[in-house]
């Protein structure tokens, strides 16, 4: 009986290694917006669409659960959503996810009152992201950073 639990034992351990030296070698997706715009609105506060572009490089294909995300002006969280509607991505290819995200007024009131102060400055943005799997793989985190000159 003894040997048994350890052929058992060994067997697990060897498992448990394996699984993780396989999703210790996956690369984070790739996201960037593809598109931005306003939807029609119902008399409540704002809300846009995003799309997103996701590029998977990787040979496994990510079954993603849900997808939680922000974009920052100046330091402030003016738009937030989530999904759980994204599809398969398969291994070595690429996919457009549709958001729906709302705007944070008090957030965008602040940003304008900065704004009066700075108009000759650059906009400094930031898309975040959190992206959970099913399955075995650990969530991911991925952020873009970049700069929205105002002056033509």
């Amino acid at each position: 009986m003894s040997v048994i639990k350890s052929i058992v034992s060994l067997f697990t351990l060897l498992t448990l290694v394996s699984c993780a030296n396989v999703y210790q070698d996956m690369d984070p997706p790739k996201v960037s917006v593809d598109s931005f715009r306003a939807l029609p609105s119902d008399g409540a506060a704002p809300r846009f669409e995003i799309k997103l572009r996701v590029i998977n490089p990787n040979t496994t294909a990510l079954d993603i659960a849900g997808v939680s995300y922000s974009i920052a002006l100046l330091d402030r969280e003016l738009i937030t959503g989530v999904t759980n509607d994204v599809p398969l991505i398969e291994g070595y290819s690429e996919e457009v996810v549709t958001l729906e995200a709302g705007i944070q007024l008090f957030e965008l009131l602040r940003l304008f009152t900065t704004l009066g102060a700075a108009a000759d400055e650059p906009l400094q943005y930031r898309f975040s992201a959190k992206i959970d799997f099913k399955g075995l793989l650990p969530t991911q985190r991925v952020e873009d950073t970049g700069v929205i000159n105002l002056q033509p």
